[in-house]
């Protein structure tokens, strides 16, 4: 995945900051956002850059990264995959790229979740989406976006690369 990841990069629900670190690691400028703050200073620790905010707030450069990301299920930011695929597409560049990873199977469903720590809440409930391909593939082209490729990764782990419309 992070081979296919071109200028620079802007990673969406960072967590720990893993693919931040990764990219920087590949010479590739990259941004990490997180609502949590323990995500943001994790990938600050690991040497990457982060900020502590939503991808529907303000975010830095708008309009300029080549790449955005949304793993480990983060096409359900916000419960909206469509509203969450129009706002990339105002952060990524004219021809950018948004990789994605999606759920196995054809899913389209809405949730309302809550963190837990054990058996300990430690957030409020939040709305979540959980997207497949298929499903992707129509809100994409709604949204801006047109498909790329698709892949797999091992048997559980499958990935779209949307190319922005102009």
């Amino acid at each position: 995945m992070l081979r296919r990841c071109r200028g620079r990069v802007l990673d969406i629900g960072c967590g720990a900051g893993r693919l931040v670190e990764a990219l920087l690691h590949r010479g590739h400028p990259a941004l990490g956002i997180d609502v949590c703050p323990s995500a943001v200073i994790t990938t600050v620790r690991r040497g990457g850059a982060a900020l502590r905010c939503s991808v529907f707030d303000p975010v830095p450069d708008e309009g300029t990264w080549g790449t955005a990301l949304l793993i480990d299920g983060n096409i359900g930011i916000g419960g909206d995959p469509g509203r969450l695929l129009r706002r990339i597409r105002d952060l990524v560049h004219g021809q950018g790229l948004l990789i994605v990873e999606t759920a196995s199977g054809d899913v389209d469903e809405r949730r309302r979740v809550r963190i837990h720590a054990g058996q300990r809440a430690v957030s409020g409930v939040f709305p979540w989406a959980v997207v497949g391909t298929t499903a992707l593939g129509r809100y994409a082209r709604m949204s801006g976006w047109r498909p790329a490729e698709r892949w797999t990764a091992g048997e559980h782990r499958h990935f779209v690369a949307l190319r922005a419309c102009r």
